[in-house]
């Protein structure tokens, strides 16, 4: 090989290497580039995705699936996607204030706001007993309902301290409450009257009530007039979880079974419930968990909505106003299995370690 040839084979071999970096450099300044617009992408979509406030409002029996409701609802506020701002009660049989904030303690939020109508009530109880066991084992600074506020007066004072249109209220008891709040008058709390209050601060009402497109339903006619009151004059988006929704949803079996759940008074409750009626033996009916499932997480992929609005009949049961607006019932749209695992999945949820943060 003469000295020419290897001068030229030098620089095609430089000429190569420095197209090979170049090359090289430019594919990692576009693997830069597109991690960037991911990252950014991530950063914008947690941004965007705010905890949704929650005012949850239960009867917390006669039946027991709003404690599967709130432990949902405590489940999705420990992985960031909901915000409790208070629990309250539309019954005031005594001890009902102690429960809530039994389940409020058990998942480390003991400074939750508990509140009870103070009025007339209702003074329906659990007939399995269930509320008595968590009474008796689980810790609650709250021992009598003389020692919680009144309902509204939790509202009043929640409602008036968040941003507008800002708090989902989720009613999976009578409607005791919300008639009240309603008609409630200008306060300490805000110089609002109950409806422009709501109004401003609530974005939207999750009902479990009623039954789809027509029914006659408990949490509906219990208190039908507190319901036509509600329904009436409510001035926000009402999206109601009808009784035929919940009630093909089987839930409570794979939280029993669980062996890894110990002291929990979730689990109690259906392990003392479940077995007492023939109906409960593959599960019992899931009304109130599926209303905090779609208030926090939206109705997709699982439910369609069909818009209109209700009418609710002297006899506290209920029709449906296809050309009517502003409300809206679920529709099933995945099978009815797929439901029932994710709701079945947030009611083992356990409490988040305390840390000594």
């Amino acid at each position: 090989m003469t000295v020419n040839n290897q001068r030229n084979d030098i620089n095609k071999s430089e000429t190569t290497s420095r197209f090979l970096k170049k090359i090289n450099y430019t594919k990692m300044k576009r693997i830069l580039f597109t991690l960037s617009i991911v990252l950014i992408s991530l950063q914008f979509s947690f941004a965007q995705r705010k905890p949704v406030a929650v005012i949850f409002d239960s009867d917390m029996g006669p039946d027991y699936d709003d404690v599967g409701a709130i432990a949902i609802l405590h489940a999705l506020s420990d992985s960031g996607y909901a915000k409790i701002l208070a629990t309250v009660s539309s019954t005031k049989y005594e001890g009902v204030s102690g429960v809530l904030n039994a389940f409020n303690t058990y998942f480390n939020r003991p400074e939750l706001p508990v509140g009870v109508p103070k009025g007339k009530a209702l003074e329906l109880k659990d007939w399995q007993f269930w509320t008595d066991t968590v009474l008796a084992r689980y810790p609650h600074k709250i021992k009598k309902n003389a020692e919680a506020p009144d309902a509204v007066d939790v509202y009043r004072k929640i409602l008036a301290s968040q941003p507008d249109h800002s708090v989902t209220i989720i009613t999976v008891g009578f409607l005791t409450n919300l008639a009240n709040l309603l008609e409630s008058k200008a306060d300490r709390f805000s110089p609002l009257a109950g409806k422009e209050l709501i109004g401003m601060k609530v974005k939207q009402l999750v009902s479990m009530a009623g039954g789809f497109p027509e029914g006659r339903e408990f949490n509906l006619f219990s208190d039908s007039i507190a319901s036509k009151i509600v329904y009436r004059n409510w001035p926000t988006r009402v999206l109601f979880d009808g009784f035929e929704i919940g009630a093909k949803i089987k839930s409570g079996l794979p939280l029993i079974k669980n062996n890894n759940i110990i002291n929990s008074p979730v689990k109690d409750v259906f392990r003392i419930s479940i077995p007492k009626a023939k109906e409960d033996s593959v599960g019992r009916m899931s009304w109130d968990e599926t209303a905090v499932l779609v208030a926090v997480k939206g109705f997709k992929p699982w439910f369609t909505l069909e818009k209109g609005r209700i009418i609710i009949e002297s006899d506290g049961s209920n029709k449906w106003d296809d050309h009517g607006s502003g409300q809206f019932y679920l529709k099933f749209a995945q099978p009815v299995k797929k439901i029932a695992e994710v709701i079945n999945t947030l009611m083992q949820h356990q409490p988040k370690r305390k840390t000594n943060n």
